[in-house]
């Protein structure tokens, strides 16, 4: 459980007002000193990332933001990272002060979550501040005279208006902790909505699956990357048999073989010399394919070939990267990819690169976004991302659907999915 990847977790994110005890309220949610802890408001800076096991959640990424209403420049910035937070949060906890009204800073985050349709709770904390209750006398009996005094005042008004389901606690004294724990479990989908089968959908019990995973300079030492294991453990999961090759290899692999594939799926970079070796009469299709419908929208990508194919001289994009890797001289995002455009579309068109979770606000300048197959990133915001450019107008597109493309296969790669494969072929007659 503890090495599950964060792009698998769900992402649990506490926001509020400055000083209102959102770190508090983390370390007694988890059981750890995640968060720094002071009276100084303004204590907690850029959001701050912790991968843990939360019972009785299991797996998450609790972040810890800044404070809603920071002032100053420096404030801005910390309010547009917690702003942007918002687009990996699976479910929200909004903190808010029993001492002190709530209003527009809530309400404008409130909104924020209804848009995005993130499911959220609302904790009222420092309710021991109320009454003077020593260290040791904090009873159930002194939570319900608090509730109800707080649902009195105006405080109570806007509880009501929130329309979902809140919490009266102590972080201080640790006090309803669990049932805090226990309403964020129930605000994150349910298993089966968040997140889909990367292959098992397209396999039968004792299927073979050929993975072609080539072992170059970008290749990390002695481990395969992230989209590879996935893919294999998926395909274990739903009881077939899973074959790994290099590149060069495949050809006679395939050969040896007594039982025929089911399907290929190899690394992007190497579509066109695998495509020449596997036979038509065995799928073949790409991690990155794959990755676009398990992360993302695979017809949305699918208009966004269609994009790709009327780029024209003088037009610009986007190249999203959610890895920070050591870029190589090869590089895939910055250099492989860019190359094969210009070649086969246009010398003159011009790229901006992104990295990391930076996105831009501003795609206006953009005729087309490429992004990574997103597996560093949980589905929530390689979501967010896409309907970002689409309220933009900017189609998308993944690196994998858009090498296919540049190679002249993604015919090909889109056959083990036939509604998206109708949707390309549709595309290209208007």
């Amino acid at each position: 459980m503890n090495s599950t990847s964060k792009g698998e977790r769900p992402h649990i994110a506490v926001f509020g007002r400055r000083n209102v005890g959102k770190s508090t309220f983390i370390n007694r949610l988890t059981n750890q000193n995640l968060s720094l802890v002071s009276d100084q408001p303004g204590t907690t800076t850029d959001p701050v990332y912790k991968a843990m096991e939360l019972h009785p959640v299991g797996p998450a990424v609790i972040i810890d933001t800044a404070g809603i209403d920071d002032t100053g420049e420096l404030g801005e910035k910390r309010i547009e990272k917690t702003r942007e937070v918002l687009r990996r949060t699976d479910a929200a906890v909004l903190v808010i002060s029993a001492v002190e009204d709530a209003g527009d800073y809530e309400n404008n985050l409130i909104n924020e979550f209804k848009k995005r349709s993130i499911p959220f709770i609302v904790a009222v904390n420092k309710i021991d501040l109320l009454d003077n209750i020593s260290d040791n006398k904090i009873t159930e009996v002194n939570f319900l005279k608090n509730k109800t005094m707080i649902e009195k005042k105006s405080i109570g008004i806007f509880l009501q208006n929130c329309k979902t389901d809140y919490v009266f606690i102590s972080a201080e004294k640790g006090k309803n902790i669990d049932k805090a724990r226990g309403l964020i479990a129930d605000k994150l989908p349910d298993e089966d909505e968040s997140k889909n089968t990367i292959i098992g959908d397209l396999i039968d019990p004792g299927d073979l699956v050929v993975l072609v995973t080539p072992i170059d300079s970008a290749a990390p030492k002695g481990r395969l990357i992230l989209p590879q294991v996935q893919t294999i453990r998926d395909i274990i999961d739903h009881n077939g048999t899973a074959v790994v090759s290099k590149k060069e290899k495949i050809k006679s692999e395939i050969d040896k073989l007594k039982q025929k594939p089911k399907i290929v799926v190899t690394d992007s970079q190497v579509f066109g010399v695998v495509s020449k070796f596997v036979p038509d009469d065995i799928l073949l299709t790409g991690f990155s394919v794959l990755f676009a419908r398990y992360k993302g929208d695979l017809n949305i990508f699918v208009r966004g070939a269609k994009a790709m194919s009327e780029l024209q001289t003088g037009d610009k994009v986007l190249i999203a990267e959610a890895c920070t890797h050591r870029r190589q001289h090869d590089d895939i995002g910055t250099v492989k990819i860019p190359n094969w455009i210009h070649k086969k579309i246009s010398a003159d068109i011009t790229f901006d690169h992104t990295a990391g979770r930076d996105f831009p606000v501003n795609l206006d300048q953009y005729k087309l976004i490429l992004h990574c197959g997103g597996c560093m990133l949980n589905r929530k915001e390689v979501i967010s991302r896409i309907t970002e450019a689409e309220e933009a107008g900017i189609p998308v597109i993944n690196y994998g659907m858009a090498i296919a493309w540049l190679h002249g296969i993604l015919d090909r790669a889109l056959k083990p999915f036939p509604a998206a494969l109708k949707l390309w072929n549709d595309s290209r007659k208007k």
